[in-house]
């Protein structure tokens, strides 16, 4: 099983209404299957700030997280993603070139 599919199946502990996760590694220079970007819609998140948002979805990742470099995580409830649609693009990688 790929990287990006244990991160799906390990995201779906949190009952996402959508998940896409995308593996953005090509765009950084180390290596292949070390960042990726997950966007999130749950009810999980109701009620909770950001930081809450994010530690529930490295609660799911579990021992997963030691094997990625990066994990950018956009977290939404279903209401918030009715008005949203559409998660912010990734940065150009500002460092780490070779």
């Amino acid at each position: 099983m790929s990287k990006q599919a244990r991160v799906i199946e390990a995201l779906e502990a949190l009952k996402p209404q959508h998940l896409e996760v995308q593996d953005e590694s090509h765009m950084h220079s180390r290596g292949s299957e070390t960042h990726y970007k997950a966007v999130i819609v749950s009810e999980e998140f109701a009620g909770l700030g950001a930081v809450k948002r994010h530690q529930k979805a490295y609660a799911a990742m579990g021992e997963l997280m030691r094997e990625i470099h990066a994990l950018a995580l956009h977290t939404y409830t279903p209401e918030e993603w009715a008005v949203q649609g559409q998660a912010p693009a990734s940065p150009v990688c500002a460092g780490g070139h070779k």
